[in-house]
Formats: C-alpha cells, structure tokens, sequence
C-alpha cells in the first residue's frame, strides 16, 4: 500500500506484524470476523503473527489463515518484535499489538496501532503508538481503507 500522509510523508507499506494475545485473541481465542479480516489483509500486505504462543496455538492458527508466524523465546520479548520488525523494514511495516512488550515494536515501525479491547492496553504500548483503535477489526480496515489512516495520522 503506497500512502501520502500530509505532514507525515509518503509511506510505501508491505508487511503488518501483529501481537497475538490481547490484540487479535481475547483469552487465547481468535475469533470468526477477526480470522475473515486478516485473511482478507493477507491478501494486499505479508501478515506476521508474533507470540509467545502460550496456547501453542500460533503454528495452527497461522497455517488456517495463510499466514507467516515468528515464536518468540524465552526472556526479554520486546527487543525480540522489534528485531522482527527491522528484519522485515520497519520503514514499510505497521505494528499492532496492545501490551508492554509491544512498545518498542509499536516504537520501529512505520505506523503502531494500538488495541484498546477487552483484555486493555498497556499505557507504555499507547505512548509509543501512532492509533489507537479499539478493535482487530478496526485496525485491518484501517489498512484496507487507506484514507481512514490518512484522516487520523495527517498533522
């Protein structure tokens, strides 16, 4: 997706990496209109789900989506999205996630999205944030209809 953002500039964006739980899951479960929309994003941006996997649920869910997917290891999981984020070029990647170990990827990429749903948001992720929404679905159709970004990120 190729945007003008009046007082941003112009952004040139292919990937979307997104937090798991909390973000696109509510209590491990990711349900049927969010599973929809990002298959329907996958088919315009390379989708990235990012998780601890502590469901072990991520392999399955990412292969009914047609989706890639990054397990995080042990330890410090913040640095571990954001590294992702800028193997992937953080110049051309939004991230959307909701907690504190989202932050920093929230931080690298082109355009952070916030959720603010049913599990909350971590103050630190909101500040690092350029939206906030409040929900999944939200922030795809805000990838699958660029002039809604345009109208909340223009200075």
């Amino acid at each position: 997706m190729e945007i003008d953002i009046p007082g941003v500039g112009f952004l040139r964006l292919q990937n979307v990496v997104f937090d798991l739980n909390g973000t696109l899951a509510v209590d491990g479960k990711v349900s049927a209109p969010v599973r929809e929309c990002i298959q329907n994003l996958s088919r315009k941006f390379h989708v990235v789900i990012a998780s601890s996997d502590i469901h072990h649920s991520l392999a399955a869910l990412a292969k009914d989506l047609g989706v890639e997917f990054h397990i995080l290891t042990q330890g410090e999981i913040a640095p571990q999205k954001a590294a992702l984020v800028r193997a992937l070029g953080a110049e051309q990647t939004v991230a959307v996630g909701n907690g504190t170990n989202d932050w920093q990827m929230l931080q690298e990429a082109a355009v952070g999205i916030v959720i603010i749903g049913t599990e909350g948001a971590s103050t630190k992720a909101v500040r690092a944030a350029d939206l906030l929404v409040t929900s999944p679905m939200d922030a795809i159709n805000c990838l699958l209809n660029p002039l809604r970004l345009t109208a909340s990120l223009r200075h």
